[in-house]
């Protein structure tokens, strides 16, 4: 049974939460999650189980973080994005445990490169994204994929490594044609592609 702490906060009795996180109203964090001190994570956020939060994460307002996903301290997450099942964010380009001399690597030993998904974009179950990108508003990720560049809004990207197959509305339904205002099929809104 999950228990409410915090104001309107509900966490599974199993997650580790640390105090010095701060969770917004109405999150419910699932069984076995990790959130570390700094993480800030947003009103009406769905956290499943197992899910990793570094610390100074930062996570917008209803975003839905599925079981077993990672969150590297460096990922800023924006308002009502979607990441899927054992999503797995990177941080550092060059990582290492050890110096070439065998010393052990330490906090100060490595840079930190910020990756950030904008607002209302899907990450698919089981993808992989590098450090030091942009994941544009709306756009969505195919499951599996490895993101090596920055995604453009709107754009449908998939594979190894990644790349532009389409463009979706905000609705998450495929745009088909071309130029530069689309209109969706399923919901009749438009879409103005960059």
């Amino acid at each position: 049974m999950a228990r409410l702490t915090r104001p309107r906060v509900l966490i599974a009795p199993t997650a580790v939460v640390d105090p010095r996180a701060e969770i917004g109203e109405g999150t419910r964090i699932w069984h076995f999650t990790q959130v570390r001190e700094g993480a800030v994570i947003g009103r009406g956020c769905r956290i499943g189980t197992g899910v990793y939060i570094d610390r100074d994460v930062r996570i917008g307002d209803h975003c839905k973080i599925q079981n077993g996903a990672n969150i590297y301290r460096g990922v800023t997450l924006e308002d009502g994005v979607f990441v899927g099942p054992g999503v797995q964010f990177t941080n550092d380009p060059c990582p290492r445990a050890v110096a070439p001399d065998g010393r052990p690597l330490g906090d100060g030993d490595w840079e930190l490169v910020p990756t950030v998904v904008r607002r209302g974009a899907s990450l698919g179950a089981g993808a992989t994204i590098l450090c030091g990108l942009e994941i544009g508003e709306w756009a969505m990720v195919a499951a599996g994929s490895v993101v090596t560049r920055s995604v453009p809004p709107h754009a449908l990207v998939a594979g190894v490594p990644a790349r532009v197959i389409g463009t979706v509305c905000a609705c998450g339904n495929r745009i088909e044609g071309e130029g530069h205002s689309l209109v969706c099929p399923a919901c009749t809104s438009v879409t103005r592609q960059r």
